[in-house]
């Protein structure tokens, strides 16, 4: 017995000089860590690093003068290639990414080159349109009719978690288009995350074709017309959709917002003028100076029935534009759910070599003079969508105020 006592004093003993040997050189490991990183901090704050100034063009000579500090040092010290392109490029990306707006953006020759590509509706991919949510991850609002991503079950809602093994929560989701998008008939590996669980995608790029305009009979006269997305020609698109449904004697529209992240101000401007009596006001902006622009309904207008408008969370920019304008205006009636709330519009800066910038310039608010910038629109009726059954009870209400 008491050999045994004797044996648990020496296994304590030794526990406790185990426990303080390994403080004794976890301590050590610790400072020696922290003269490493002092010794490099140190090098690097020698770097000639200006403070930023307020006067603009004071702020430019104080950046020049900095970087050319960094310049010299990694010109002398740097072991690896230098790509002075991109550098440049990378520069003048993280200059418009520190004005912390979310919609401005400098992009390449290349990067423009597919942007525009895109605003004309043909691409190869698989077939989504994405949107950011508060968290800045890109999220599926609606994968296109008839496309790859489509077929292979993506679904609105589904956060974009990686793409191709990489992580891209929190990155631009320009950034996570471009990874997603390649070369016809290659795969790309795409990880969402749904209802707190990852779901792996393997999906086929394919080239798409993106129609802007759907548009059906439904009962009573009705006519539904779904728009997509405001891209170059949708307002014409709109128009024959609308010339087509009245020829099958539609006498009242649903026209369908839904997942419509916006597009082109001028489009949408057009589709206004179907709806709004000339010299009607169908937007108000201002820009920087304080400056306020009216624009007013150019054109008689062509469409005179009951109209019900629906709309999301999904339903952004040139989409909330349309809205605004109809609800101020007592042209429709609204049925869904609360707006996006992006009213900011930018303008796109050509730059010689084909690159662009494309920068917030104004607010726009709607004919009332209503904010809509991190706001958004309120429907008239708001109607949730039930996940669990495969009715549409948003566009069922529509057609209930309609008959």
């Amino acid at each position: 017995m008491e050999d045994y006592e004797e044996f648990e004093k020496q296994k304590k003993a030794l526990r406790i000089k185990y426990i303080l040997i390994t403080v004794i050189v976890a301590v050590i490991v610790a400072v020696a860590a922290s003269e490493f990183t002092l010794y490099y901090y140190s090098s690097i704050l020698k770097l000639d690093k200006k403070e930023a100034s307020e006067n603009s063009e004071e702020n430019i000579d104080v950046i020049a003068k900095t970087l050319k500090s960094f310049s010299t040092v990694i010109d002398q010290y740097y072991i690896g290639e230098i790509d002075q392109q991109k550098v440049l490029d990378e520069t003048i990306k993280g200059y418009v990414n520190g004005l912390d707006d979310e919609y401005s953006q400098y992009m390449t020759t290349s990067e423009w080159n597919e942007f525009q590509a895109d605003a004309l509706g043909n691409y190869v991919g698989i077939g989504i349109y994405m949107s950011v949510d508060k968290n800045n991850n890109v999220v599926v609002v609606s994968p296109i009719k008839d496309t790859p991503a489509e077929k292979a079950g993506l679904q609105t809602g589904d956060i974009i978690a990686y793409v191709n093994d990489e992580s891209v929560l929190g990155i631009d989701s320009d950034i996570v288009s471009s990874k997603i998008k390649g070369e016809e008939g290659t795969k790309v590996k795409i990880t969402v995350l749904r209802e707190n669980k990852y779901i792996d995608f393997e999906i086929e790029r394919k080239a798409i074709k993106v129609y802007h305009v759907e548009s059906e009979m439904l009962q009573n006269n009705i006519g539904y017309i779904s728009l997509l997305t405001f891209d170059e020609g949708c307002a014409n698109e709109l128009k024959s959709a609308y010339e087509s449904l009245k020829s099958q004697g539609a006498q009242k529209i649903i026209l369908d917002l839904r997942n419509n992240t916006g597009g082109l101000v001028d489009e949408a401007l057009k589709i206004l003028d179907m709806f709004l009596p000339k010299g009607a006001t169908e937007l108000i902006t201002v820009d920087a100076q304080g400056e306020k622009d009216i624009s007013k309904a150019e054109e008689d207008s062509i469409i005179d029935c009951d109209v019900v408008v629906l709309v999301n969370e999904y339903s952004a920019s040139a989409s909330e534009i349309v809205v605004g304008a109809l609800k101020d205006q007592k042209k429709a009636t609204l049925v869904g759910k609360t707006t996006y709330g992006k009213g900011v519009i930018q303008n796109v800066f050509m730059l010689n070599d084909g690159s662009a910038l494309k920068l917030t310039v104004s607010e726009y608010f709607t004919p009332n003079e209503t904010k809509i910038n991190k706001v958004g629109i309120a429907p008239d009726y708001e109607v949730d969508l039930n996940d669990e059954t495969e009715e549409d009870e948003q566009l069922n209400k529509a057609i209930e105020i309609l008959k």
